[in-house]
């Protein structure tokens, strides 16, 4: 019987989704007896692979991994309103690093006495059925709708994934009663063609003009990103333009390799530190493109007369209630698309060549100073298992080509400084600030480029919230062996680190305990083991790394086995 679910299923398909990451409820009946059908068919490739995922948290983080990995939106699959509580933060996360993914989720049946198939026969159709279950993900997701007439169920799945990967992207929530989900409905055939992605914005003749002439005539130019590197395409122009102007180049809050950081015209990143930013502060001229937090200004801001100018795919930033940044002009325009025409609007420019060279000389001394300092640092943590040092070492280890996801969260500005992410596609972070990402997108990211060393470095409080025992099951299962290093500093700095921003004098900066320390911690690497075979390694002393390092990664290479390092960092 062709069915609602079927017609569902089809269309994920039909759209070039590969995967469904799935925690199956008793609404999913429908879907069930579809993939059963197909498999005994031996049709199994009309539909996306099904990806058994023990916990929400982690479907919807893989699909999220996946869909950074390969820029192609996945499917996740949860149970009425419960299973959607359960995504929690991913779902802050999806919509927050403008990932494309399509939720799907069923109701409790809207039938108690059997007037349709699927109606109501388990205690629990009662207790899950809730006014407003799609309002639960409405202040995250780019479209919700439910499917009422499964006659119409892939338009419904079509034009939530139009929603999902337009710019800006995001995630996107549909549901359906399990009476539709079961209900039999005619074939329909879809005209792939007549549901596209929205083309990417451009900017105006009279903008691409504005912002080339006001580059080029800066004394010092800037340009702060976090998330350019979301379209790899962005970065070979952005650097083409920097070279061509000597325009200095500083990411705040960096999600992915945005510039290569090896070039001279690099100036770092900044995150939370509580200092002034020297680019940020003697730049005349600032192009923000493509950036949620460009700088936080009690703390780090430009000069008072710095002309600020401004493009991105968001840039009224729809879902923050507070945001601005004193751009005199701002743009809604694709980053990719927006560089070249900047750098067609420079070739009826006079520009000066000394200036240029004033320019490229400036920032190149001082980004070979930050170097300079990052190897110091790197040397002076060799003492004890310092960050910088074990970041270092897990760079030499992996190589250029491995892809990086970062959740060290007081340790991110550390790990962007030393793990050397110099080409696009090789770094993600999840974009959001719900902690739990890494584990299911590493499972994720090895799905989409199975050929590739997938490495999740992680803070401890982080591990524990990915949900690691469901992670490393699946790593096993869906043979995605990928190496995991736990930033051990036994316990959450961030909330230490926050109160002493607000009350740095105050009694907790006093107090003996302030209710964040893990002591002792868990058996990080031991539960991996336990989930999913995982080679379980705990380092506490520098000389103990690079053979651990080793070890793990022919576990990965070889092996086909997850692997994990416990690695204990000074104490929080």
């Amino acid at each position: 019987m062709y069915t609602t679910s079927t017609a569902i299923l089809e269309a994920l398909r039909e759209a070039g989704i590969e995967y469904l990451f799935a925690n199956l409820g008793s609404d999913h009946s429908g879907f069930i007896e579809s993939l059963a059908a197909a498999a005994d068919a031996g049709e199994e490739q009309r539909f996306p692979k099904l990806i058994t995922c023990p916990h929400e948290m982690v479907a919807l983080s893989a699909a999220h991994g996946y869909a950074q990995a390969s820029g192609r939106a996945q499917a996740v699959l949860v149970h009425v309103e419960c299973g959607t509580q359960n995504l929690g933060g991913a779902v802050h996360n999806a919509a927050k690093g403008r990932v494309p993914v399509i939720i799907l989720a069923g109701t409790s049946p809207a039938t108690q006495e059997g007037e349709a198939p699927g109606s109501r026969n388990e205690f629990i159709h009662w207790i899950q059925d809730v006014y407003d279950q799609r309002g639960i993900v409405r202040g995250y997701v780019r479209y919700e709708n439910e499917i009422r007439v499964g006659a119409n169920a892939k338009q419904i799945v079509r034009r939530a994934l139009q929603f999902a990967t337009s710019e800006p992207q995001g995630p996107v929530y549909v549901t359906a009663a399990r009476e539709i989900l079961e209900a039999e409905v005619p074939r329909t055939q879809l005209d792939p063609e007549q549901w596209p992605s929205l083309a990417p914005g451009a900017l105006s003749g009279e903008d691409a003009a504005l912002i080339a002439r006001a580059l080029a005539t800066a004394r010092r130019p800037l340009i702060v990103t976090s998330y350019l590197g979301r379209r790899r395409e962005a970065v070979a122009p952005l650097e083409r333009l920097c070279t061509r102007l000597g325009i200095g180049v500083l990411e705040s809050v960096p999600n992915h390799v945005n510039f290569p950081r090896d070039h001279p015209l690099y100036q770092g990143s900044q995150w939370n530190e509580k200092q002034q930013n020297t680019a940020l502060a003697e730049a005349d001229t600032i192009l923000v493109i493509d950036s949620d937090v460009p700088w936080i200004p009690q703390l780090n801001h430009p000069r008072a007369d710095a002309r600020i100018l401004h493009i991105d795919i968001d840039p009224l930033k729809a879902q923050m209630p507070l945001w601005y940044i004193h751009a005199r002009h701002a743009c809604r325009a694709d980053a990719a698309t927006a560089l070249r025409q900047i750098e067609q609007q420079l070739d009826g420019l006079d520009i000066d060549a000394a200036a240029v060279r004033e320019r490229t000389a400036h920032y190149g001394k001082r980004h070979a100073q930050r170097a300079e300092a990052l190897r110091r640092a790197e040397q002076a943590s060799h003492s004890e298992l310092g960050v910088e040092f074990l970041t270092a070492a897990i760079r030499e280890a992996i190589g250029p080509e491995a892809v990086v996801l970062s959740e060290g969260v007081t340790n991110f500005h550390h790990i962007i400084d030393h793990i050397g992410r110099v080409r696009p596609g090789t770094l993600f972070s999840s974009g959001g600030g719900s902690l739990g990402w890494n584990g299911g997108a590493a499972v994720g990211a090895k799905l989409a480029l199975p050929e590739q060393l997938v490495v999740a470095l992680t803070g401890d409080g982080s591990y524990l919230f990915s949900v690691p025992a469901s992670v490393h099951w699946m790593a096993k299962r869906y043979r995605t062996p990928f190496l995991q290093v736990i930033y051990n500093n036994q316990g959450w700095r961030a909330p230490k680190f926050s109160t002493l921003g607000v009350h740095p004098h105050g009694h907790a900066s006093r107090a003996a305990q302030l209710g964040v320390s893990f002591d002792p911690p868990p058996d990080y690497a031991g539960i991996a083991a336990a989930a999913g075979g995982a080679l379980a390694l705990s380092v506490k002393r520098p000389e103990e790394l690079e053979p651990a390092l080793e070890r793990a990664l022919h576990a990965v290479r070889h092996e086909s086995r997850c692997a994990v390092i416990d690695a204990w960092l000074p104490h929080l």
